[in-house]
């Protein structure tokens, strides 16, 4: 069994430990009404794009995300939240090193041992959730789910869902696909981002993501045979339809959506597999990703 392969396998034991530590981190999380930018690279990106639009659509407050490197330096916040597994990526300690002192700052990271927790003002450690793939899985969704609790949108019907996603075979024909389209809406917007993500790092494969109103606005003509559209969330009326006149495989989310992204993890695996690849070890990529001066 690869790494990656393990950690994916361990994330409903991991999202349960998250929700009961959401009551312990509230002090350095963001406060209801309060002004919130979430920040990360690559998979935290996405992360931060899900939780975002979770946050504001509770009503919590105004929540913006942002890569790292592309944060507005002149837009005020009352809150920047970094997620960051290693501590060590050089864009979001460049970042909360040009924070401190000006706006209070929590990151979120896997590592306690890591310049991160120095740059920081406050900080939340999931050393439980730590990985040694270079493709993350657990990592991410543990930090979500640790941010859903807080929001108290985390139930465990979610965990369940998970395990449902780890028990349940994945469709033969799906593995078989030549190209993966993922779609979200809302918050799970940034989840179809996520697998597609997972998809092309670990498999090499044509991976496509967008907001799935949007896809019928272009996107959908390279859908064809050989395609899999796969929906996080509900589908907009008509769109399974559309997407099934193609001749693509429509993959309709049953699940809750980060247990949906779960799926998709394993479906990763499964193509990387299947292509003689080793989803350890994505060809270009490392852990962290650490720029010389």
């Amino acid at each position: 069994m690869t790494h990656v392969e393990d950690e994916l396998n361990s994330q409903p034991e991991c999202w349960t430990r998250a929700a009961a530590q959401a009551g312990d981190a509230r002090g350095a999380l963001p406060r209801a009404g309060e002004r919130v930018a979430v920040v990360g690279c690559g998979t935290s990106y996405f992360m931060a794009q899900a939780y975002a639009a979770l946050r504001e659509e509770s009503g919590r407050g105004e929540t913006d995300a942002f890569t790292a490197s592309e944060f507005p330096r002149r837009r005020a916040y009352d809150r920047v939240v970094a997620l960051t597994r290693s501590g060590t990526t050089t864009e979001v300690l460049d970042l909360l090193g040009r924070l401190k002192g000006r706006t209070p700052t929590t990151a979120l990271t896997a590592d306690p041992d890591t310049p991160v927790m120095a740059a920081a003002d406050e900080s939340v450690v999931l050393d439980y959730a730590d990985e040694r793939s270079v493709v993350q899985t657990r990592f991410a969704t543990t930090a979500l789910t640790l941010l859903r609790a807080h929001l108290g949108l985390h139930t465990d019907a979610a965990v369940a869902d998970a395990r449902t996603a780890l028990d349940t075979d994945l469709p033969q024909q799906l593995v078989g696909c030549t190209q993966f389209t993922f779609l979200g809406r809302g918050w799970t917007v940034g989840l179809a981002n996520e697998a597609g993500l997972k998809m092309r790092e670990a498999s090499l494969s044509w991976t496509e993501s967008y907001p799935a109103m949007e896809y019928r606005h272009g996107p959908i003509s390279v859908t064809t045979a050989g395609t899999a559209t796969w929906m996080f969330g509900e589908a907009p009326e008509g769109l399974a339809a559309q997407v099934r006149a193609t001749g693509a495989l429509w993959i309709e989310g049953r699940l809750d959506p980060l247990a949906e992204l779960v799926r998709a993890q394993r479906l990763a695996v499964a193509v990387a597999a299947a292509r003689g690849l080793d989803p350890d070890l994505p060809r270009h990529l490392t852990r962290s990703v650490i720029l010389a001066p």
